[in-house]
């Protein structure tokens, strides 16, 4: 290797090293949400195809007793995105700074926020910190705004989930009653000996306290590198992701393990990855053999299948807060409310 290519890439991984770990912000709590305030419905990545689903998405949060606002870009179409970025920043922009608006919900996933990372107005929203909640390519907001702002933020539904009591009741006790909730999964064993639906993995026993980050396991690798990631340090690492060949999944894990990020966490919660199964053909690993190559030689509490993914039935996990896990019994407690 020649001298110059040699410097050059000490040169790129010295830039890496700088940008992809931030020291932590102070944390900014959102004020609890309560009956009669107001939900604003974003599109920050894919468009909302379907006026009926914004309208059952209305009425679930009318029936929680909160009022609702569309944003104005929500029905836009550019592609497989709900209008330009400048648009769709615009209306975060805009919900940020509205102050009759006091949670901002995004309507759908998809892929897009994180081209609009560039385009928020940070102190705006660290002026006028209010929840913002959603789930897949929404991790980029999560994560890019608490890592800028230091707010705390929800990686919970998106407005056109299944509205169902168990989603509901974690999201009401999290970011309503203001509790320090613990997150355990269901235990329903049905008509059969043993639980078959819902049941968590220990890959390493143990507890384990830090602040809850992570998200999208896709979206959250390809974020490596950038300021919109937070310090890692002391953390509880949970993903999740969706429709992921087992090789992307192991290839993606593999980048957090180079990048270091596996060293600095306290802990590792895995959630749903849905339809990654191995499927048919020669030589595929599964995800257990991935948690057994990369998670379980680390020795530290990890545990795998947490109510957290592309599924109808959710945690509310905010992003940034203090927490403990119990690899054991495959729970998570805050330590603290994640509103004010």
């Amino acid at each position: 290797m020649s001298f110059s290519r040699r410097h050059f890439l000490q040169t790129i991984s010295a830039a890496a090293a700088t940008t992809a770990f931030h020291p932590p912000v102070p944390a900014i709590k959102p004020p609890r949400l309560k009956p009669g305030d107001t939900v604003a419905l974003v599109g920050p990545a894919a468009p909302a195809f379907s006026h009926e689903t914004v309208q059952i998405t209305v009425e679930s949060l009318q029936a929680l007793g909160f009022k609702t606002v569309v944003a104005k870009h929500v029905f836009d179409r550019y592609g497989y995105l709900a209008g330009t970025d400048a648009d769709r920043a615009a209306d975060l922009n805009a919900m940020f700074a509205d102050s009759g608006v006091n949670a901002i919900m995004a309507m759908h996933g998809g892929w897009g926020c994180a081209r609009l990372l560039p385009l928020l107005d940070y102190n705006l929203i660290r002026r006028n910190p209010k929840v913002l909640v959603g789930y897949s390519d929404i991790t980029a907001l999560l994560l890019g705004i608490y890592a800028q702002t230091g707010l705390i933020t929800m990686h919970g539904p998106v407005g056109a989930v299944t509205w169902n009591p168990f989603t509901v009741n974690y999201l009401r006790q999290t970011l309503m009653d203001g509790q320090a909730v613990l997150m355990d999964n269901p235990h329903d064993k049905g008509d059969l000996l043993a639980q078959t639906k819902d049941r968590i993995t220990t890959l390493h026993p143990g507890k384990a306290r830090g602040r809850l980050l992570g998200g999208n396991l896709t979206v959250l690798s390809h974020l490596m590198g950038t300021k919109y990631l937070p310090d890692w340090k002391g953390s509880i690492l949970f993903l999740e992701d969706i429709g992921e060949d087992v090789y992307r999944m192991d290839r993606m894990i593999t980048q957090l393990r180079l990048a270091g990020v596996l060293d600095e966490i306290s802990g590792f919660v895995f959630g749903k990855c849905t339809d990654c199964d191995p499927g048919k053909g020669y030589g595929s690993l599964t995800m257990e053999d991935v948690f057994r190559d990369h998670i379980v030689p680390l020795r530290k509490p990890a545990y795998s299948g947490a109510m957290i993914g592309h599924i109808t039935h959710k945690f509310t996990v905010p992003v940034g807060i203090e927490a403990e896990m119990d690899a054991d019994t495959g729970t998570i407690r805050l330590l603290e409310p994640a509103v004010r």
